[in-house]
């Protein structure tokens, strides 16, 4: 499979070690680093080989100095569109850590870049790299609205919450001008059927018409991800999200539009973000948020190697320190995919970080749980099937 690497020379080498992928730790040392091919406006900083690949390119010094090129040399990369051809839309899961078992992503890939982002070991199953792949290769889904539909409407259906962007961003840029997370919640309002939305962008303040339907019928929430206040880092860590100033803004603007609006502080990652943790639930609050969440950083599969080179490169200074942070809250690892433990993690730094939500969200009003309404659900031309209790997001 070719890889690109920004002008170097490379040569092919054998991945035989791919099986034991997830217990490699510390794969970009400072010392033996990848040469960087972080790019403005992009967020990973390597394009490593998918897992599956028989083969994967290293970086070889060709004598001219090309492993030594400022990233700013680096000519921007452009964001491809690919129809995604699945007759299916519902993808189902069984996690006991989840508050809902179905969800619809309309794409695959996010143009918004976030480093830490959970979401980019999927790409390897479509053959591409985790890294600028999932950011810059995007596949969408144009008759999302259509199969989800035919999936509503079979006979043993019943309804629970779905969500909306558990896997990818519904409102990424590309949304702009496709237009397929609206085309779900046009779905969702002639159904009459709960749907639950995570989202980094205010590009949600679009579809109000739609949400303030749902909600005048106790079907929707939405939860704002906010990772950070200050800018600069957020630039950083999600290079094409919206500011954190907007995502609060647009916490305010759904609320006043009776729009139930929650905040989601994830991932607080240990010494980088998660001394904001207080300042995001108070802002989040006074914006109009009713609950709030938080998710300990996750590093599955490739993402340790992305987000140990990224910090390198961007918080050299820090990056030893984090990282160690991030094995105290992991028993002496970077990552722990046990159920119960990955999204809150062990130890005392774990424990301090959920003491200091809990105080938090309590003294900022953000404790209060609702459910949706799953009894409403029913075929527009049928008759109404009664859904099971709602289950939380979180």
């Amino acid at each position: 499979m070719e890889r690109h690497l920004g002008g170097e020379l490379a040569r092919v080498i054998d991945h035989d070690a791919l099986q034991a992928f997830d217990s490699m730790e510390s794969l970009a040392a400072p010392e033996s680093r990848t040469p960087s091919l972080a790019r403005r406006g992009r967020g990973a900083t390597l394009n490593p080989a998918s897992r599956y690949d028989a083969a994967s390119s290293a970086p070889f010094d060709d004598g001219w100095e090309t492993l030594h090129a400022d990233f700013t040399e680096l000519p921007p990369l452009a964001t491809t569109l690919t129809r995604d051809a699945s007759r299916s839309v519902i993808s189902w899961n069984q996690s006991p850590d989840i508050g809902f078992d179905r969800a619809v992503n309309p794409y695959r890939g996010c143009e918004h870049g976030c480093v830490y982002c959970y979401a980019r070991p999927t790409h390897a199953y479509l053959g591409h790299s985790p890294g600028l792949d999932f950011e810059t290769k995007l596949l969408f889904k144009p008759e999302v609205g259509e199969l989800l539909e035919k999936e509503l409407r079979k006979p043993k259906y019943v309804a629970r919450t779905l969500a909306l962007g558990s896997n990818t961003d519904p409102y990424q840029p590309v949304e702009r001008t496709l237009k397929l997370t609206r085309a779900v919640l046009q779905v969702m309002d002639r159904y009459n059927h709960p749907v639950s939305i995570v989202t980094k962008s205010a590009g949600v303040l679009r579809d109000l018409d739609i949400l303030q339907s749902l909600a005048s019928r106790n079907l929707v929430r939405v939860y704002l991800s906010v990772t950070t206040l200050d800018p600069k880092l957020a630039r950083v860590m999600e290079p094409r999200a919206a500011t954190p100033a907007r995502r609060l803004q647009a916490i305010a603007e759904l609320a006043r539009a009776g729009v139930p609006a929650s905040v989601l502080a994830a991932p607080m990652i240990p010494g980088l973000n998660d001394a904001e943790l207080e300042r995001i639930l108070e802002a989040a609050s006074k914006a109009g948020a009713s609950t709030a969440a938080y998710v300990l950083l996750r590093m599955p599969l490739e993402i340790k190697q992305l987000f140990e080179d990224w910090l390198h490169t961007h918080f050299p200074d820090r990056a030893k320190h984090v990282l160690e942070l991030i094995r105290q809250t992991r028993a002496g690892a970077l990552n722990d995919s046990r159920f119960g433990q990955r999204f809150t993690g062990t130890g005392v730094y774990a424990d301090l970080l959920a003491r200091r939500f809990n105080r938090a969200a309590r003294q900022w009003g953000l404790e209060k749980r609702t459910e949706l309404d799953c009894t409403r659900f029913a075929v527009p031309d049928g008759k109404a099937k009664i859904g099971v209790a709602q289950m939380s997001l979180f």
